[in-house]
C-alpha cells in the first residue's frame, strides 16, 4: 500500500506532501490544475518510462520520494530478497524509493538506501502499483497477460506448478533420447574402425607406462651389445685359453734349444723359456676372464630385437591414434565401451524412448487438470462479469473468456483471450477494438472488480477511468471503485463527482501563480471542503446552494 509521497521542485510542483490511506483515494481538480502532473511524479519514482523526470524551472535538482507499506507475503518482499535490496524499518514492513532528476537530465534511485538502476525500479513497481486508464497497454489490456490473470482468479498456483515440473521433465527426456540416439548414429558411422582399432589394441595390449621401461630396457642391451662386440675382438686377440699358438710353439723351441746347449741350468735360454712361460700362464687366465665375460654379456638370445619390436608397435600405434604412448590403455577402454555402445544402443534407446512416453504423458495429464482449472475458472468468471455489467449500464454487453488449445509449453497448452460483444447478436471480439472509449473503461473496471483477489498488496490507480460516462452510470462506477477499495488501496483520478463522492480520502490539486510563476498545490479535503469541491464539479464556476445540497446528498450515499 501507498502510504506517502513526497514530491520537491518537479514540474510545477514546489513541494508536496501527501500521506495517502487505505481503501477509495480520490484526486480532483479543475482541468489543467496538474493532476497528470502528480501520476507524472509517481510514475516517476516507480521508474516507469514516459512518466514524469522534469525538473521544476528554477530548480537544480527536483526529488520524489514514495513510501509503501509491504507486510508479510507482500511479493514485493521477495523481490527484495532476490535482488540482494534490504528491508527497511518498522519490522521490514517500509519500503521507501526514492529518486532525484538533475536540471541537466541526470537520474539517480534508491530504494531503501540502497543505489538501483531504473529497470530494477521498474520491476519492483509491478509489484506495487497498477496503473488502469483507457489508454492502459498494461495488465488487462494485454491479452498475452490473460493466461496468468485467469490462473490467479482460479488459483490454480498448484496445477501451473505441476504443468511446469511436467514440461521440465518431458524436456530433459527428450533431450536425454536425442543425446542418445546422436551418440549411437556417431558410433554406428565408425563401427568398423572401431572393431579394427579395438582388435589391435587388444592384440597389443599396451600397459600404462610400458613404452618408457622398454625404452629404457632397450637402451641397456644396445649398451651391452657394444660392450660385447669390444670384447669378443680382444678375444679374438688373444685366442681361446690353451689353445696353440705362436708364444707356446716359441716356448718349446726355446726349451729345445736349452736341452741342446751343454750349459748349467740358469742360463740364459732357461731364463727366456722360465719368461715367456709365465707370460703364457698370465695370457691363459685373462682369455678365461675374456671368456666368462663373454658369457655374462650375452643375455636371453633375441631380447633385444623383441624389445624393440615392441617398442616401435606401441609408438606407432600411439602415432597412429595421434596420443601419448601412455594413453594408449585408456583409448582402448573408451573404443571399447563405444564399440559396445553400439551393440546395446537400441536398448537403450528404446530405454529413453519409455521414459519419454511416460513423461509425456505426465505432462498431458497434468495438461488436462489445468485446462479444466481454467475452463471451470472461465465460467465463474464470466458469471461474475455478467453480474457486474448491468449495474454499469452494460446490460447488453457479454463478456466470455475464451480457453481455446494452443502450443505446448510450460504454462500448459490453452491459450486465454478475455473478449466482449457490446451488441446483441454480435460476435464477441478483443476487448481493445470492439468496445468504446467509456464501454472499454466500464469493461476494465468490472474486470477489476472480479479480478480483485490478484490485487492484494498493489495500489491499484485508476486514471480518469470513468471518462465518457455520467449520471447513473458515473454512480454504479463510484460503488464499483469504492466496492474494489474494500480489498485493495485504490488511487483514482476523476473529474466525476459520483465516483469523487464514493471516496474515503479527497485531495484536490489546484494551480496557482506565486511570484509570477505557476505553481500546482494538493490539499487533502475535510468534510466541508468535500462539499464545496464536489458542489464545484456538480455546477462549474459558480457554485449554488442547490449545488451544495446536492453534493451533501451524494457525500451521505
Amino acid at each position: 500500500m501507498l502510504q506517502a509521497l513526497s514530491i520537491r521542485d518537479m514540474a510545477l510542483i514546489e513541494t508536496a506532501e501527501l500521506d495517502f490511506r487505505p481503501g477509495l483515494n480520490v484526486l480532483t481538480g479543475e482541468t489543467g490544475a496538474g493532476k497528470s502532473i502528480l501520476l507524472d511524479c509517481l510514475g516517476f519514482v516507480l521508474g516507469w518510462r514516459g512518466r514524469g523526470g522534469e525538473v521544476r524551472p528554477g530548480a537544480a535538482a527536483g526529488e520524489v520520494v514514495a513510501l509503501f507499506a509491504v507486510g508479510p507475503g507482500h511479493p514485493a518482499r521477495s523481490f527484495l530478497a532476490e535482488a540482494g535490496l534490504p528491508a527497511a524499518g518498522d519490522g521490514g514492513e517500509a519500503l521507501i524509493l526514492r529518486r532525484t532528476a538533475t536540471a541537466d537530465g541526470r537520474r539517480q534511485a534508491w530504494v531503501n538506501d540502497r543505489r538501483v538502476t531504473a529497470e530494477t525500479v521498474r520491476a519492483l513497481s509491478d509489484t506495487l502499483v497498477e496503473l488502469h486508464g483507457q489508454q492502459d497497454d498494461r495488465g488487462l489490456m494485454d491479452a498475452r497477460g490473460h493466461r496468468a490473470l485467469l490462473d490467479a482468479f482460479a488459483g490454480a498456483e498448484a496445477g501451473l506448478a505441476a504443468v511446469r515440473d511436467a514440461w521440465a521433465a518431458r524436456a530433459a527426456a527428450a533431450r536425454a533420447l536425442d543425446e542418445a540416439r546422436e551418440r549411437v548414429a556417431a558410433a554406428g558411422r565408425d563401427r568398423d574402425f572401431l572393431a579394427h582399432a579395438v582388435a589391435e589394441l587388444d592384440a597389443l595390449a599396451p600397459e600404462p607406462e610400458e613404452e618408457p621401461a622398454l625404452d629404457a630396457r632397450r637402451r641397456t642391451l644396445r649398451a651391452a651389445e657394444k660392450i660385447r662386440e669390444d670384447v669378443a675382438r680382444a678375444a679374438e686377440a688373444l685366442g681361446p685359453a690353451g689353445a696353440e699358438g705362436p708364444l707356446l710353439q716359441a716356448l718349446r723351441w726355446l726349451e729345445t734349444a736349452a736341452a741342446q746347449v751343454d750349459a748349467a741350468p740358469g742360463g740364459p735360454l732357461d731364463a727366456a723359456a722360465d719368461g715367456l712361460g709365465r707370460v703364457l700362464t698370465d695370457l691363459g687366465e685373462v682369455a678365461g676372464i675374456v671368456e666368462g665375460l663373454l658369457a655374462d654379456l650375452g643375455g636371453e638370445p633375441g631380447e633385444l630385437e623383441r624389445v624393440e619390436e615392441r617398442l616401435f608397435a606401441i609408438r606407432g600405434l600411439a602415432r597412429k591414434h595421434q596420443v601419448a604412448a601412455e594413453a594408449l590403455p585408456a583409448l582402448a577402454a573408451d573404443f571399447a565401451a563405444r564399440l559396445a555402445a553400439i551393440d546395446d544402443g537400441e536398448a537403450g534407446i528404446a530405454r529413453l524412448a519409455a521414459a519419454l512416453s511416460a513423461a509425456e504423458a505426465a505432462y498431458d495429464a497434468a495438461a488436462v487438470r489445468l485446462t479444466a482449472a481454467r475452463s471451470a475458472a472461465a465460467g465463474s468468471l464470466d458469471a461474475r462479469m455478467a453480474a457486474e455489467l448491468p449495474p454499469l449500464k452494460l446490460d447488453r454487453a457479454r463478456f466470455v473468456t475464451e480457453v481455446t488449445a494452443g502450443e505446448a509449453g510450460p504454462e500448459g497448452r490453452d491459450r486465454v483471450r478475455f473478449t466482449v460483444a457490446t451488441n446483441p447478436g454480435m460476435p464477441p471480439g478483443p476487448l481493445d477494438r470492439i468496445a468504446s472509449g467509456g464501454e472499454l473503461s466500464r469493461f476494465l473496471l468490472a474486470l477489476k472488480v472480479c479480478l480483485s483477489a490478484r490485487a492484494a498488496g498493489l495500489t491499484l490507480i485508476f486514471d480518469e477511468i470513468d471518462r465518457g460516462v455520467g449520471g447513473a452510470t458515473a454512480d454504479a462506477v463510484g460503488r464499483r471503485l469504492q466496492a474494489l477499495g474494500q480489498g485493495a488501496q485504490v488511487l483514482v483520478v476523476t473529474h466525476s463527482p459520483q465516483v469523487a463522492a464514493r471516496g474515503a480520502h479527497h485531495w484536490q490539486v489546484g494551480k496557482s501563480v506565486v511570484r509570477g510563476a505557476t505553481r500546482t498545490e494538493i490539499d487533502s479535503l475535510g468534510t466541508a471542503a468535500r462539499v464545496e469541491e464536489i458542489a464545484r464539479m456538480l455546477a462549474g464556476d459558480t457554485i449554488t446552494a442547490e449545488a451544495r445540497a446536492a453534493a451533501r446528498a451524494l457525500l451521505e450515499g
